[in-house]
């Protein structure tokens, strides 16, 4: 039975720990922060999306060019596995109607409750205010997180000890943000906060569809995440929006030939278009005609990202030449790297909580087979 450390209290370090602690061995977790899987619980403020249901090969091109990195472990342990392990700590989930996999209780405190308890009757000791100081040579796994949120814990003040080990990490980059626009302050101040509903997006050739939200600098929502690289990597091209992916624009013009009558311009759209007053301030805001082509193609002019401080998630880390199949360290041998602070980046609907356990699972059962051998 040997010692093995876990750095990182969040969901990719209590998995390591777990699998290590059934396997026999004694495992402490260290986190510098007061209490654990701080951005975890804010997660699951909304509703904890914890994968997705549709068929795996489709789940894993949700990687992109990061899949042939992610997909032995996630076929290791894949979304049906995380959600039959969910179970065995006694939370009920279910599929929404988007796919998606939740707790039925929506929320991220009941199930880390029952997983708290679990890691405590496996005796996984857990440590806070605990600061990683660096490679010791002990086994160890390293659950540290990108950089977003930092205040809850993700904060890289580990990337000096890296560049100390020669080991290479990219910069992080927000994934998953929001993309600032220069809205009008009447815009602005009318229409924060409101979402507008099943719409395509087309950004630099790929289209997708889903909801984008109106924020005070911006734009975000499930659409423009799934953008979220392209609209980073490749700037400078106008963001199509497409608010009626449904029709075509011949039959949008057609009911477009409708007589106005005393109705509003707003009226008028809501009623032979179908577009809510958003949608309609939209093609106002950015000046577009109201008519079927510019329904069905405004162009929307983005700026930056927003910072990452406030992404879901971070693209960027731990290079992954540094690692091998297994997410070891080449230069420190029973060393591994999992979770976000490896280099890899998702959309939300699941995928990054599904890469944060599942390259937890295939380090940690290396690690436990490694030291059964020793």
């Amino acid at each position: 039975m040997a010692l093995v450390n876990i750095i990182g209290a969040g969901p990719s370090g209590l998995m390591a720990a777990e699998v290590l602690a059934a396997a026999g061995h004694r495992v402490t977790i260290h986190d510098h922060m007061p209490a654990p899987a701080r951005k975890f619980l804010l997660a699951g403020r909304g509703g904890l999306n914890l994968t997705h249901s549709e068929p795996l090969d489709q789940f894993l091109e949700r990687y992109g060019e990061a899949k042939d990195f992610l997909e032995p472990a996630i076929r290791a342990f894949p979304p049906n596995a995380l959600t039959a392990w969910a179970n065995g700590l006694g939370i009920e989930t279910f599929v929404g109607s988007s796919g998606r996999v939740f707790p039925k209780q929506m929320k991220a405190s009941p199930l880390l409750r029952a997983w708290l308890r679990r890691l405590d009757g496996l005796g996984v000791k857990l440590v806070t205010r605990s600061t990683w100081r660096g490679f010791d040579g002990t086994p160890t796994i390293l659950a540290l997180g990108g950089t977003s949120w930092p205040h809850l814990g993700s904060d890289a003040a580990w990337l000096p000890l890296f560049a100390e080990k020669g080991i290479a990490v990219y910069p992080f980059k927000p994934a998953n943000s929001r993309f600032l626009v220069h809205w009008s302050p009447v815009f602005r101040d009318r229409f924060a906060g409101m979402p507008v509903k099943n719409v395509a997006l087309t950004y630099a050739g790929k289209r997708v569809r889903g909801e984008l939200m109106i924020s005070q600098e911006g734009i975000e929502g499930g659409a423009i995440y799934a953008l979220s690289k392209g609209l980073r990597e490749k700037p400078g091209h106008p963001l199509v929006i497409d608010f009626r992916p449904d029709l075509s624009e011949e039959v949008l013009a057609q009911r477009l030939t409708r007589p106005r009558g005393k109705d509003s311009l707003s009226n008028y759209l809501r009623k032979a278009a179908g577009l809510s007053p958003v949608a309609v301030n939209l093609l106002r805001e950015t000046g577009t005609e109201p008519g079927a082509r510019g329904i069905k193609a405004m162009p929307l002019k983005l700026e930056r990202p927003a910072g990452i401080t406030r992404a879901i998630s971070s693209a960027g880390g731990v290079s992954r030449d540094e690692v091998d199949e297994h997410f070891q360290l080449r230069k420190a041998p029973l060393t591994y790297c999992v979770g976000e602070m490896l280099d890899w980046e998702a959309p939300t609907g699941g995928y990054l909580l599904q890469a944060c356990f599942s390259t937890a699972v295939k380090a940690a059962r290396h690690l436990a087979s490694t030291l059964e051998t020793r």
